[in-house]
């Protein structure tokens, strides 16, 4: 039973739910207790996990990546110790399969696996392996209600806690579990998604999250896990050759899979298959209902004409101060960085 309860603060987060619960640690959707930010705050229960929450923490510090759970804030040293991260609202990819099956869009699996894959090459430039990629570890960041206008920014990758940094590993308190080979050599991660080098307990590089990619990719296209030799048109005859190809050259031997998560993107991007549509751009009435960012699906206002968290431009043209240069909205009468009268430009 959880010694946690709702309202209870966290350094400056107040608990709200709790999401989700290990045998060393829980997760819960916290609220900054001024600013109102919402974010996820992982806590160890067993003391004897701390340094390995210390681990996870810096391992995700130095991914700075928008297809990465952000981490946030971090104390091993407080009662009890607590890792911050980026709340994720939205299901996991695991929920998004068992809800579709095998009626998963064909342009939405591409622009999953894409996300995943640029997770992975910022990742493994950083010298870390996530060694335990599965559905419940991909993440969907607001998600539209249309399966089939899934888009990579919505993409989020998360629990690098079992990783492998250089020669070293980290241990989530979230863990799946931990088996043992037939030496006595100890792995952790779900047997279901690792690769056969990892099985056996040899020393992985990246081209272990990349057999784990491929399962994904399968299960994504049928809703079930690949057996034996069959590829995904086996399950599901309107998957297209190029994706049968990606997913044989990812669910293979350890010599003859790709060999970088960047080499499997090009792959993907040589392609003449199915190309998901770009949203289109967004009407901008005079109204302050919300709508979502193209580049980022963060919550903006409809006659935003950047979004505030990533940048991006919303508004098909912006006009300028001609005094200052400055941007203005198309409502404002007059510039508010030099005071300008922008009456006539907006007549």
């Amino acid at each position: 039973m959880s010694i946690l309860q709702p309202g209870q603060r966290i350094s400056n987060y107040l608990l709200e739910e709790r999401v989700g619960a290990g045998s060393f640690g829980e997760v819960w959707r916290a609220k900054h207790h001024i600013f109102g930010d919402v974010v996820a705050v992982k806590i160890a229960t067993d003391k004897e996990y701390v340094r390995n929450l210390q681990r996870e923490g810096v391992a995700l510090h130095g991914l700075r990546h928008p297809n990465i759970v952000r981490a946030i804030d971090l104390d091993p040293f407080a009662e009890p110790p607590y890792f911050v991260m980026e709340y994720v609202d939205g299901p996991s990819l695991r929920e998004v399969i068992d809800r579709v099956g095998s009626g998963f869009p064909i342009q939405a699996v591409v622009q999953v696996l894409r996300g995943v894959l640029n997770a992975l090459c910022a990742a493994h430039d950083n010298d870390l392996i996530h060694r335990d990629l599965k559905p419940a570890n991909v993440l969907l960041h607001r998600p539209p209600e249309d399966v089939s206008r899934i888009t990579e920014q919505c993409i989020r990758v998360t629990d690098f806690g079992l990783g492998q940094i250089g020669n070293d590993t980290t241990q989530s308190i979230m863990q799946s579990g931990s088996h043992q080979t037939e030496g006595g050599r100890s792995i952790a991660g779900t047997l279901a998604y690792m690769s056969p080098e990892q099985k056996t307990g040899s020393v992985v590089d990246g081209r272990s999250d990349l057999y784990a990619c491929g399962i994904m990719l399968f299960e994504m296209l049928t809703g079930e896990r690949p057996q034996g030799n069959e590829l995904p048109s086996t399950l599901r005859t309107d998957t297209p050759p190029y994706l049968n190809e990606v997913f044989r050259r990812c669910y293979a031997r350890l010599e003859t899979r790709y060999d970088s998560a960047r080499s499997v993107l090009v792959a993907l991007s040589a392609t003449t298959g199915l190309q998901p549509p770009k949203p289109p751009p967004p009407s901008l009435p005079n109204a302050t209902t919300s709508s979502s960012c193209p580049s980022c699906c963060e919550h903006v206002k409809r006659d935003d004409q950047f979004c505030i968290h990533c940048g991006h431009q919303l508004a098909a043209s912006v006009p300028r101060c001609e005094a200052c240069d400055a941007y203005v909205h198309t409502h404002d009468q007059y510039c508010i960085f030099c005071g300008n009268d922008l009456r006539v430009l907006n007549a």
